[in-house]
Formats: structure tokens, C-alpha cells, sequence
């Protein structure tokens, strides 16, 4: 199966989540943040990076229980406008 390309706005929102994870876990190992999470710490790695930008539902939500954060909290640092002043097209 071929993948669609990622849209500039995909990958700012990926970027923006990475930022945000890494903020929250602080000085906290990315090893331990990973285990606690039930995830691999290259997973983590990607994530945080924005090399994986559009990780799974159960994925983001297992980080951010590990990390304190709500989900609503994800939703609105994630679903900001782009820089470009666009936002992606509704399904």
C-alpha cells in the first residue's frame, strides 16, 4: 500500500506534538517515559522528532496519560492553524 504524502500542515502538527511531548517529559529519560507508556524509546524518538507526525490514536493517548496531559490539551496545541494561515480539509 502506497501512502498518501503528508501535507505542510500534517507535518506542523506533527512537529507541534513533538515539541509538546518533549516539553512535558522534562528531564524525564525517554527510556522511562517510553516503558511507562507501553511504547519503545525509538518510537518516542520518532515521535518527538516529528519523523513519525501522524502516530496512532492509542499511541498519543498512552503518552499523554504517562505525561499528565488531557487529550483535550493535545487537540488544541495539535489543531492550531498553520503557519501559512491554512487548515487541512474537513473529511
Amino acid at each position: 500500500m502506497v501512502r498518501t504524502p503528508l501535507t505542510p500542515w500534517e507535518r506542523q502538527r506533527g512537529e507541534r506534538l513533538g515539541a509538546l511531548l518533549r516539553r512535558a517529559r522534562g528531564e524525564r529519560s525517554m527510556v522511562a517515559v517510553a516503558a511507562a507508556a507501553g511504547l519503545s524509546a525509538e518510537t518516542l524518538r520518532k515521535i518527538e522528532t516529528g519523523r513519525a507526525p501522524t502516530p496512532a490514536f492509542f499511541t498519543v493517548a498512552a503518552l499523554a496519560g504517562t505525561l499528565g496531559l488531557s487529550l483535550d490539551e493535545l487537540a488544541d496545541v495539535c489543531g492550531e492553524v498553520a503557519d501559512d494561515g491554512e487548515e487541512p480539509m474537513s473529511a
